[in-house]
């Protein structure tokens, strides 16, 4: 990568509320909509968005990933599979409380998941390869002084951010990220640094 312009960033949003995030369930691969408040919550990103000017949209082909950008009217959006969220094999649609009562204490940064039926689930060293491969299409617009928009899952976003810091994937777990929050990654002295993390229309109005 070039020498980054210190003002590009990489603006993160989460996709908004859906009836599987708003009861714990981990949603991987599933294509689950967004609630009327999902909806909601996406649309009051926009004032937040409107400040960006972007070389780049990318977006989850999943529903949910996608009705947000729409909603939060980032243009241009282009589809990117290496955004989808992380694949939990066996534990999707379960919550942390029904996982931890068949395996008790159970982290997903740490532990992992298990296999189901339809595959065997992805590591998170399997989620980082995707998070590096878009940070690497990231890379020459940000040279470029420009702006990139991924709109995303939770666990994937919080992979990518500690990639972009240089961490293990595991350090996602320290990160916590709601539903249509906004974040940004950029530059300090030329260094990869976290601009802000995990604004919601709530948080800007405190």
């Amino acid at each position: 990568m070039g020498t980054p312009a210190a003002t590009a960033e990489i603006v993160l949003l989460r996709h908004g509320m859906t009836e599987w995030s708003e009861s714990g369930r981990h949603t991987g691969r599933t294509d689950v909509p967004l609630t009327p408040e999902g909806e909601r919550q996406a649309a009051l990103v926009v004032p937040a968005l409107a400040r960006h000017r972007f070389g780049l949209a990318l977006s989850s082909p999943l529903t949910r990933a996608r009705r947000t950008a729409e909603l939060a009217g980032i243009p241009d959006i282009v589809e990117d599979p290496d955004l989808q969220e992380w694949d939990y094999g066996g534990y999707e649609g379960m919550t942390t409380a029904q996982i931890r009562a068949v395996r008790p204490g159970w982290l997903l940064w740490r532990d992992g998941v298990i296999a189901s039926p339809q595959g065997k689930g992805e590591t998170a060293d399997d989620v980082a390869t995707r998070a590096d491969r878009v940070i690497a299409r990231a890379e020459p617009v940000l040279a470029r002084g420009e702006n990139v928009a991924l709109v995303s899952h939770g666990h994937f976003l919080r992979v990518l951010a500690a990639r972009w810091l240089g961490l293990g994937p595991a350090a996602g777990g320290l990160f916590a990220l709601d539903t249509a929050s906004v974040s940004a990654l950029g530059f300090e002295h030329g260094e990869r640094v976290i601009r802000h993390w995990n604004e919601t229309a709530c948080s800007e109005r405190q």
